[in-house]
C-alpha cells in the first residue's frame, strides 16, 4: 500500500514568486489499484509522480510504502520498486543501443554489476518472445537502434522495459500524449494488458478522459494540489467523459477563467 501523509510542498519558498502546492495533501492506494488521474496544468499530478519517485522533496510529511517511510529515501533507491514510463518516448529508452542492449539494461536493473558483458546472448530468445507479445514486429529488429523507431514502438518497448523486474509501482506520466490517437490506442492497451497481468499497482496521469473512464479502477481529479473528485468501482463506471468535463468548466469558471 501507498500512502502519501501530511505531504506540504512549496516551490521557490521566501521569494514573491512563492507557491504552495501541497497543503497538508493525504492519499491512499491499496496494493493492485490502477488510478487514472486528470486535472488542468498546474493542478499537481506530475508533482505527486515526482513526490512518489523522490524526484522532488517534500517540506514536510511522509511517503509510506507497506507501513515503511521512505520520505528520505534517494530517487534512485526508490526506482528499484517504481517503473515510470515519461510522455516523451526518448526518455524510457536509449536511442543509440539497439534494442537488445536496451533489454538488457532494463533486465538487470537494481542487480548488482561487474565486468562480465551486459548482454547475456542465453536471453535472446526470451527477449524475442516478450517483445513479441507486443504485437508489433519487435521481436524481428533486436538489433535494430532505438532511436530509429517509431514513437509508438519506443513507447510500447519503455512500457515493456518499465516492468521487466518485479516492480510494485508502475508510474505513467502522460503516457500516450506524444502519439497519433491510433497508437495511442494501442499503447492503452497494451498498457491495461500489462497492468492486470503483472498486477502491479498503477498510477496514471492522463488528459485523455475517455482513458481517464475507460481504463483504471479508481478516477482522480486534481486541483490546486487537492483531490476534488475521487470515485472508484460502481462510482467511477457511472462517470463519462462529459460529466468529468462539465467540471473542469466550472472549475474554470470559479477561478476567473
Amino acid at each position: 500500500m501507498l500512502e502519501l501523509k501530511g505531504i506540504y510542498k512549496n516551490y521557490n519558498a521566501g521569494s514573491v514568486n512563492e507557491m504552495c502546492l501541497f497543503d497538508d495533501f493525504n492519499l491512499i492506494i491499496p496494493d493492485g489499484q490502477f488510478v487514472a488521474v486528470v486535472g488542468s496544468n498546474g493542478s499537481g499530478k506530475t508533482s505527486m509522480l515526482n513526490v512518489i519517485c523522490g524526484s522532488i522533496p517534500v517540506d514536510r510529511g511522509q511517503i509510506i510504502v507497506d507501513n515503511k517511510d521512505i520520505t528520505a529515501q534517494k530517487d534512485y533507491i526508490r526506482q528499484r520498486i517504481i517503473g515510470r514510463v515519461y510522455q516523451d518516448p526518448s526518455k524510457g529508452t536509449c536511442p543509440s543501443m539497439n534494442i537488445l542492449e536496451n533489454m538488457s539494461i532494463a533486465d538487470n536493473k537494481g542487480k548488482k554489476f561487474d565486468l562480465r558483458k551486459g548482454i547475456n546472448k542465453a536471453k535472446t530468445d526470451e527477449y524475442r518472445q516478450i517483445l513479441s507479445t507486443l504485437g508489433l514486429g519487435l521481436e524481428d529488429k533486436l538489433y535494430t537502434q532505438v532511436g530509429s523507431l517509431s514513437g509508438g514502438q519506443r513507447q510500447a518497448l519503455a512500457l515493456l522495459m518499465s516492468t521487466m523486474t518485479p516492480i510494485k509501482f508502475l508510474i505513467l506520466d502522460e503516457h500516450t500524449a506524444a502519439l497519433d490517437p491510433k497508437t495511442a490506442d494501442i499503447i492503452m492497451q497494451l498498457t491495461d494488458k500489462i497492468v492486470h497481468e503483472k498486477k502491479v499497482t498503477t498510477i496514471m496521469v492522463t488528459h485523455n478522459l475517455r482513458y481517464a473512464v475507460e481504463y483504471g479502477d479508481r478516477l482522480l481529479m486534481m486541483h490546486q494540489g487537492r483531490a476534488i473528485l475521487d470515485k472508484e468501482g460502481s462510482s467511477k463506471a457511472q462517470m463519462d467523459p462529459e460529466k468529468i468535463m462539465h467540471i473542469f468548466n466550472e472549475i474554470s469558471i470559479e477561478c476567473g477563467n
